[in-house]
């Protein structure tokens, strides 16, 4: 597996000093991704995706439970897998400075590891859509599919092995959703790289997974393969997502 949670908790206090109470973001998770497979992570706001994103990224250790990437123990130092998993979020804004040029952009992930770009950023622009010349044009002057196939050539540059989409499809328009879930399971068969989608979209789950998990109060209540999920699913939640597509 290229990512196995086991029994991850993680827990955060709030409120005021004398009134301070637990909340649990993720609640005994247990969850795996096989290298080349996509695993549709699906629930309702405040269900716990996006923290399970950041623990599967190593940016928010857990409270208890095991992480591994690649059949070791998530190291201590997330430096130590630079390069080696990516993630490509709602809003390319996010991740795209306004003030650098595209090139420039697409070549950081390379340049944080002391790598030479050279060919490798018009190549990357290039698999994903875009002319070469976008290279010389800056974040405004693209549109928001042209913007998100940037985010998805930075995040393809360094050629990672596990990649977090974290609803990357959500603000954009129908149309440009498809072109855009299209590239990138031409880019996943290409590649061959693990991938967590995390989305409310279900439908757009549905295109790109190989597996759902759904996740609901900070805990997966069930986890099957996509035919089985979407033709007899069955944690009465499940259904009620599935009633609402």
């Amino acid at each position: 597996m290229i990512l196995d949670l086991t029994d991850v908790t993680v827990s955060f206090t709030t409120g005021p000093p004398l009134r301070r109470t637990r909340l649990d973001a993720m609640r005994g998770v247990s969850l795996s991704v096989a290298e080349g497979e996509t695993l549709g992570l699906v629930g309702e706001s405040g269900s716990g995706k996006t923290t399970t994103s950041r623990v599967a990224l190593g940016l928010q250790r857990p409270t208890s439970g095991t992480v591994r990437f690649d059949g070791r123990p998530f190291p201590r130092r997330r430096k130590d897998l630079a390069g080696r998993m990516q993630a490509v979020l709602q809003h390319p804004h996010w991740s795209l400075n306004p003030r650098m040029r595209i090139g420039q952009s697409v070549a950081e992930p390379l340049n944080v590891l002391g790598k030479a770009a050279g060919e490798r950023v018009p190549e990357a622009l290039e698999q994903v859509g875009l002319e070469a010349g976008f290279a010389d044009r800056y974040p405004h002057e693209l549109s928001g599919g042209q913007r998100q196939r940037v985010s998805i050539a930075r995040a393809l540059i360094t050629r990672p092995s596990f990649i977090v989409f974290d609803e990357a499809v959500s603000a954009l328009d129908v149309s440009v959703q498809v072109q855009i879930l299209n590239l990138l399971k031409d880019l996943q068969a290409e590649y061959g790289f693990a991938a967590l989608f995390i989305s409310h979209d279900l439908g757009a789950v549905r295109y790109v997974a190989d597996r759902i998990a759904v996740m609901r109060g900070g805990e997966v209540v069930e986890t099957a393969d996509a035919v089985t999920f979407y033709t007899a699913p069955e944690h009465p939640y499940s259904r009620q997502l599935l009633e609402s597509l």
